[in-house]
């Protein structure tokens, strides 16, 4: 089920949020700012609806802050002020939907689920990368090569498959040696720069045909180029 963080100080209002869109996703509830940044820091939401004005802060000003912090975290403004400058103020700090109280319930959960399945589409389709010889799909961990016309998976190792999805990631961005070692590996552990290089050859001879598409850059790194 989806999960929804609702910041808002009024009990009312949360008793109809909670009426509305109780069957549709997990909400959790908090009164104020400093909660809902200590929520956010320790959990994941598909949607944050927001108030505007709240004990410790305006909504429109959090809003830019996370949406700063997390451009693809989807958010709701609601406000009691059916103001065009507010409004603007709100979809330029970063909201996705201005909900204006008194609201109806049935609207709010149709705007709402309709997000919801977008969201969920979209974060299906993130997890499958495809170029012209190369598919990557990160839920599975599956990795496929074009070969005589067709895609076969090929195996790879732990590290392999990580260096794979973090340049692919990053395509066409030159990554130097010394943050593939720091994100692959990890700042505590001590490896060879040069490990780097061994592995990413072991990683193109399983690639085939698409082992041009990681090009080293000559005193530097690594960049995923597909566009041959």
């Amino acid at each position: 089920m989806s999960k929804i963080l609702f910041v808002e100080d009024s009990p009312e209002v949360y008793a109809q949020i909670n009426l509305a869109l109780g069957s549709t996703a997990e909400i959790t509830w908090v009164k104020t700012l400093a909660d809902a940044e200590k929520e956010i820091a320790n959990n994941k939401f598909e949607l944050l609806l927001l108030d505007i004005g709240l004990p410790d802060g305006n909504g429109i000003d959090f809003c830019s802050k996370v949406h700063m912090a997390n451009p693809k975290q989807a958010i709701f403004m609601i406000t009691a002020h059916n103001d065009l400058s507010e409004k603007v103020l709100g979809f330029t700090a970063g909201a996705d939907d201005y909900i204006i109280k008194p609201f109806n319930s049935l609207e709010l959960k149709a705007r709402v689920e309709a997000r919801l399945k977008k969201i969920q589409l979209q974060d299906k389709l993130s997890t499958v990368s495809e170029w012209d010889q190369l598919k990557v799909d990160k839920n599975k961990q599956r990795v496929s090569v074009l070969e005589n016309g067709e895609f076969s998976n090929i195996d790879l190792t732990h590290i392999e498959f990580k260096l794979l999805t973090y340049l692919s990631d990053r395509e066409e961005v030159v990554v130097p040696r010394d943050e593939i070692l720091n994100e692959i590996w990890g700042k505590e552990v001590y490896v060879y720069s040069r490990s780097v290089d061994t592995h990413i050859s072991k990683l193109r001879k399983k690639l085939g045909s698409a082992s041009a598409y990681i090009q080293s850059v000559h005193g530097t790194g690594y960049k995923f180029s597909p566009a041959l």
